[in-house]
């Protein structure tokens, strides 16, 4: 083992200093050629090629600690490669992250969000993986809606670090003291069902999140489950959204804002849950304040705080309206131009082996060979294929708009017709301010 060989799992003091500190390194080894994309870099017998990877891992985890053991046993088993492990919380990796690609100086991989995948890419910062993804063993081992949601002109532009599927969790002793003996499956069914839930058992039956981060991605869901896009690409290469030139994708796109409404007018949902963020909507679950939300497998692991009444949570397709289907967050794993691809790739492919997901991400990989029987596993993957995900554009703008359009329905009670032409005008104008609306 080399004696430079080092991974650095930091505390939380050491996290802070590293989300305050400057981008980059000052070693003159981990100097980018923004330019480079797929080239070959050779080093010497006696040269070591440091690759930085930053990750929002936590390290006083058991999953934590797992990834940093595999990321030290690839380390240790390649002499001409020394990985860097830096831990940068979510909050302040995306400022890092455009800050590093503004100076020139970027990581050779991250984690990140889906929410900046198109914003990465329109930034010219993403490397071209398809190369090596097209002479890759394990290729046909990834769910193909996932790698097709990475693929930006037939491009692979990120890998999938792990995928956050979402199902409809229930608890099951609620819905029978209610007479149900099955969950809804349709928007109907759920709205039928909220009153008698309500009468027989005090509770609420269902939970959303009516703002921040989360109600974005559950409004998209919604609307692809009525057959709605936010934005398709057009013939120039750019997107639109569509809706005011189809009066039918209109109607449909309003009907998924009167779904909204009617949840709250049935007393389906709490009336708090205009305002509930994703703490909210997923602590009152938890707690068995109401019967059922649509949420990610991490809830399993918070039934220490609930024992007795999370041990009744059942796991199911989320009600739908014309086409099931859920959001799919695909977490990704973004490779950098750099000057050294081969080994920045060799990382990232060992990142996505069996060996690894499996000590990793089981139960959330976006490997179809490493799913696993235990907890609820395999009845979220079930749903992969139903995944539906955002738009590769830039998405600051869209999401945030879209969390007002909630707002514009259920705090301002506007008509549910209206918000959608609202929310349409401001999807193009979010577009139009990135340059990427479309002219056609």
């Amino acid at each position: 083992m080399k004696a430079t060989k080092r991974i650095s799992a930091l505390t939380a003091a050491v996290l802070l200093t590293t989300a305050l500190s400057a981008c980059g390194s000052s070693d003159d080894s981990t100097n980018k050629d923004s330019n480079s994309t797929t080239g070959s870099s050779t080093p010497s017998k006696q040269e070591t090629v440091k690759l930085n990877f930053w990750a929002a891992l936590d390290p006083s985890t058991d999953e934590g600690k797992a990834i940093q053991a595999k990321v030290k046993e690839f380390d240790d088993a390649h002499a001409d490669i020394d990985v860097n492990l830096q831990v940068i919380s979510y909050d302040v990796m995306h400022d890092k992250l455009v800050a590093a690609i503004n100076a020139g100086d970027t990581p050779d991989l991250s984690w990140g969000l889906s929410e900046w995948f198109g914003e990465l890419n329109n930034m010219d910062a993403l490397a071209d993986l398809t190369p090596y993804v097209d002479k890759w063993a394990d290729k046909g081992n990834i769910y193909p809606n996932v790698m097709e949601a990475l693929t930006i002109d037939g491009k692979v532009k990120a890998l999938p670090n792990y995928l956050g599927i979402r199902a409809l969790l229930y608890h099951e002793d609620i819905l029978k003291a209610a007479g149900l003996t099955a969950p809804p499956k349709t928007w109907d069914e759920l709205l039928a069902a909220g009153p008698t839930i309500k009468e027989k058992t005090g509770k609420e039956a269902f939970g959303i999140a009516g703002a921040g981060v989360r109600s974005p991605q559950e409004l998209i869901m919604y609307l692809a489950q009525n057959g709605v896009t936010l934005a398709d690409k057009q013939a120039d290469g750019k997107y639109k959204n569509t809706w005011q030139d189809n009066a039918d994708q209109l109607a449909k796109a309003a009907e998924v804002f009167k779904f909204y409404q009617d949840l709250l007018a049935t007393k389906t949902i709490k009336s708090d849950s205009k305002t509930w963020g994703w703490e909210e909507e997923d602590q009152n679950f938890v707690l068995a304040q109401y019967a059922m939300v649509v949420d990610g497998p991490w809830i399993e692991s918070r039934s220490s705080e609930n024992p007795e009444g999370m041990k009744d949570v059942k796991v199911a397709a989320p009600p739908s309206k014309a086409t099931p289907a859920t959001f799919m967050e695909i977490a990704p794993l973004y490779v950098y131009k750099s000057e050294h691809p081969d080994q920045a790739w060799e990382l990232a492919s060992f990142l996505l082996g069996a060996d690894y997901q499996l000590a990793v991400n089981p139960g959330k990989s976006a490997r179809s060979d490493q799913q696993v029987d235990g907890g609820w596993g395999k009845d979220f993957m079930a749903l992969a294929e139903q995944g539906v995900v955002f738009p590769a554009v830039s998405l600051g703008g869209i999401t945030k708009a879209m969390e007002d359009s909630l707002a514009r329905a259920l705090l301002k009670n506007d008509s549910a017709e209206d918000v959608a032409k609202w929310l349409s005008n401001a999807i193009n104008d979010s577009l139009r301010k990135t340059g990427e609306l479309s002219a056609s």
